[in-house]
């Protein structure tokens, strides 16, 4: 496990480098992203012209004697929840940064946007089970705490459920809420528990992925070890065909996933540990903001 003093470290650069990203335009995409959770009463004010004869407050209007109308207002105030996954796979980086570092910074500059718009913010941690659950809060300590504990959890060795993240989720988190599933989705059959879970909630998929797991590098005979399951297997990257099938798979299984999330109407920031994400994270927030 890391040691205190690096874990400190690490998220003291994330929260710097997060920071740097988050600027106003960032802030007001962000807002303009979700709908409010509904809308709640603001005031009641005099009847004008063109007013809905609907919305006239008749309690009001015969103790006044005048027309007067109920004014409401969206309820801004979101719930946000990081479901990520910590599980063995995460702990892979063949570039500066893991999959579980990536997670980790994407989840702060997500979270301090949420932050800057008074919305609250939660963490589910899981691999094949839940490893932690914090409840939404607001506040930026909360920001720091759930990057944290999305670095401790690195080094696992635990698989991947997804299905029972979903599950665990939407038990305990009644109230619709904006939820970012950051995990490389190396699980199956959680297809049908995620459609269950993006018409309870908002839910956007945060697929994590390293060039190194689309295109393997020629350095001959290499034994290669399933960091979930532990299962050792020896590989020859110095053929060309070993080469050209793992390429072929790894991009069918992505185009797969990416199709489903499309059908199923599940916005998507891909992410990948040998880019940088800031420009995909503007994407997503203009896309929503057009719609």
């Amino acid at each position: 496990m890391i040691n205190t003093a690096e874990l400190m470290k690490q998220v003291g650069k994330i929260k710097i480098l997060t920071s740097h990203l988050i600027d106003e335009q960032l802030t007001g995409d962000y807002h303009s992203m979700f709908k409010g959770q509904g809308v709640e009463f603001d005031e009641v004010r005099p009847y004008v012209a063109g007013d809905d004869i609907r919305s006239i407050d008749w309690n009001v209007t015969a103790r006044t004697g005048a027309p007067h109308v109920k004014r409401f207002s969206e309820e801004r105030e979101l719930t946000v929840i990081f479901l990520v996954d910590v599980s063995g796979s995460q702990v892979f980086g063949s570039k500066t940064r893991s999959k579980s570092e990536l997670a980790a910074e994407i989840t702060c500059l997500l979270a301090l946007t949420a932050i800057r718009n008074q919305d609250k913010i939660g963490l589910m941690l899981f691999t094949d089970r839940i490893v932690k659950s914090i409840p939404p809060r607001k506040g930026r300590t909360s920001v720091m705490r759930l990057v944290r504990e999305v670095l401790a959890a690195d080094e696992t060795r635990e698989g991947t459920d997804i299905t029972g993240a979903l599950r665990f989720l939407n038990n305990v988190q009644k109230r619709k809420a904006v939820v970012f599933l950051v995990s490389d989705f190396q699980d199956t059959g959680y297809e049908k528990e995620l459609r269950v879970t993006a018409r309870r909630h908002d839910v956007i998929a945060c697929p994590i992925s390293d060039p190194c797991e689309f295109e393997l590098p020629d350095v001959g005979l290499i034994e290669m070890q399933d960091p979930e399951s532990g299962e050792l297997l020896l590989v020859d990257t110095g053929s060309a065909s070993v080469r050209k099938a793992f390429a072929s798979r790894a991009n069918e299984d992505h185009e797969k996933l990416m199709r489903f999330f499309k059908r199923t109407g599940i916005d998507t920031i891909s992410l990948s540990t040998g880019r940088p994400y800031i420009d995909d994270v503007r994407a997503l927030f203009r896309r929503r903001a057009k719609k």
